[in-house]
């Protein structure tokens, strides 16, 4: 009988540098157009890549961040 062997781990593993606007709106927890509403406000930041729209990782960090400290967000 062949043994299972777990598959290798792979690029895809790491956690990703930008993330689709659902990507980004799972990760908070929140709706799709809540996260729309946050990137037309400034409150998130985002980059575009051709058509795409992509969310830094590091900006759903940071946005937690200020809501958890009471801070403003930057616009």
């Amino acid at each position: 009988m062949p043994r299972h062997t777990p598959n290798p781990p792979h690029e895809t593993d790491a956690p990703r540098t930008l993330l689709s606007v659902e990507e980004a709106a799972r990760r908070l927890s929140i709706g799709r157009t809540t996260m729309f509403g946050l990137l037309k406000s400034g409150a998130i930041t985002s980059v575009q890549i051709g058509r795409l729209r992509r969310v830094p990782a590091t900006a759903l960090t940071t946005y937690a961040e200020h809501l958890a400290t009471g801070q403003p967000h930057a616009a």
